[in-house]
C-alpha cells in the first residue's frame, strides 16, 4: 500500500511540473512576443492578406525604431467591431528627420531612398517635415492601397504607440522566415 502512495506522489509531482512549466512559458510568450494577422493589401508583396506574423514586444524596449522595419501600432482607427485597428507598416524616418516626399520619390534627410520592397511603385504625396521627438512616419509597401502617415487618419505615430517589430512569418508555411 505504501508503494501506492508513493507512487501517486510521484504522478503528482510530474503534473505540477508540466503544469508550472506552461505557465512559465506562457508568461514568457505574453511579456516577449506577440502574434498578429496581416488583414489588407498595403504591405504587398512583403506581406500578404493572412501572413500569420510574430512581433518582438522587446525590441524597442532597448533600442528605437530604425529606417526599414517592419512595425506594428495601435490607431484610434475602428474595425467593423468596433474595437481599435492595428496597423503594420515600414519605417520611413524617425525623430529628427527631415523626410520630403516630391514627385513621387521619398528623400530621407536630403537623400533619395532605395525602396525595392515597393515593387516599382511610386509615392503618392507632397510632404516636406522634420520628424518631431517621440514620433515616427511609417508608411505600407503597396504605396497605391496603404492608410499611413501620408494621411491624416492615421498621421504620425507615437513611438509609445508602436507595439513590436515584425521578426517572423510564420503562415503559410511556405514563406516561413524572418521578415525585413
Amino acid at each position: 500500500m505504501l508503494w501506492v502512495v508513493e507512487k501517486m506522489k510521484n504522478v503528482v509531482f510530474e503534473w505540477v511540473k508540466v503544469i508550472l512549466a506552461a505557465i512559465i512559458i506562457a508568461f514568457i510568450i505574453t511579456q516577449f512576443i506577440r502574434p498578429t494577422l496581416v488583414r489588407g493589401e498595403s504591405m504587398y508583396p512583403t506581406l500578404e492578406e493572412n501572413d500569420y506574423l510574430i512581433i518582438s514586444k522587446v525590441s524597442y524596449k532597448v533600442k528605437n525604431p530604425k529606417f526599414g522595419d517592419i512595425i506594428v501600432f495601435k490607431t484610434d482607427l475602428l474595425q467593423e467591431d468596433g474595437t481599435h485597428k492595428d496597423l503594420v507598416k515600414r519605417v520611413i524616418a524617425t525623430e529628427g528627420d527631415h523626410l520630403v516626399i516630391k514627385d513621387f520619390k521619398v528623400y530621407v534627410n536630403e537623400k533619395l531612398v532605395e525602396e525595392p520592397y515597393i515593387n516599382g511603385q511610386y509615392t503618392t504625396g507632397d510632404i516636406d517635415i522634420i520628424i518631431p521627438k517621440n514620433k515616427i512616419f511609417a508608411m505600407g509597401d503597396n504605396r497605391e492601397k496603404s492608410l499611413d502617415s501620408r494621411y491624416e487618419e492615421v498621421g504620425l505615430i507615437e513611438k509609445s504607440d508602436v507595439m513590436g517589430k515584425v521578426t517572423v512569418r510564420l503562415y503559410p508555411f511556405d514563406r516561413i522566415g524572418l521578415v525585413d
